[in-house]
């Protein structure tokens, strides 16, 4: 048995810990129901659950849930319309979202499908630094399905230093030069020479 405090009063009988706990006009909650003899606790169980649930959407508001994103591309695609879409890819990469990227074929397109492989290998190439193939491509009928997994973020890496730490011993530093000018005389006709 434990107090609404923390403290442990030891082995007590269901009826007097009831009546305790309605003494103090709180609950008796069975803590550990597995352990001999079951443990309880005297508290207020509406606060407790309260405490919880608030505790509970505290952390859903923290935790991210990874959403599937689609980018569909074609084996002719030109080379502006991809890069636009890899654009969104990476976007949606940044935001921590799965990437599913779909290779379309239609019509006479189907016997070339090593091209919507060589496509895939392109997006891969091109997201390298951000996501990694969740699964090799798989061919689904007319269609040649991937997914891209974001990278995990780095944890408490800081920016890397970008000058080289200074020398041990740095030089002696040299008095500044002054250039002493000579001094002008006048010659005998009034004209300054040098």
């Amino acid at each position: 048995m434990i107090a609404d405090d923390g403290t442990q009063l030891g082995i007590l009988g269901v009826r007097e810990a009831l009546v305790m706990a309605q003494e103090k006009g709180l609950d008796l909650v069975e803590v550990s129901p597995t352990a001999r003899p079951p443990v309880c606790r005297i508290m207020d169980y509406g606060k407790f659950k309260y405490e919880q649930s608030k505790r509970e959407r505290k952390a859903r508001k923290k935790q991210h849930v990874m959403h599937l994103k689609e980018v569909k591309l074609r084996p002719k695609i030109d080379d502006h319309d991809y890069d636009f879409k890899m654009t969104h890819a990476r976007e949606f990469l940044t935001h921590r979202d799965k990437v599913k990227v779909t290779v379309t074929f239609r019509g006479r397109e189907m016997a070339h499908q090593e091209l919507g492989h060589q496509m895939l290998q392109r997006v891969i190439a091109n997201l390298a630094d951000i996501a990694t193939p969740e699964s090799i491509p798989k061919s689904e009928g007319r269609t040649l399905v991937m997914i891209m997994l974001p990278k995990p973020a780095k944890v408490g890496t800081g920016p890397a230093p970008t000058a080289p730490a200074a020398p041990a011993t740095a030089p002696k530093a040299m008095a500044p030069r002054v250039a002493k000018s000579k001094p002008v005389t006048a010659a005998p006709d009034g004209s300054a020479g040098d």
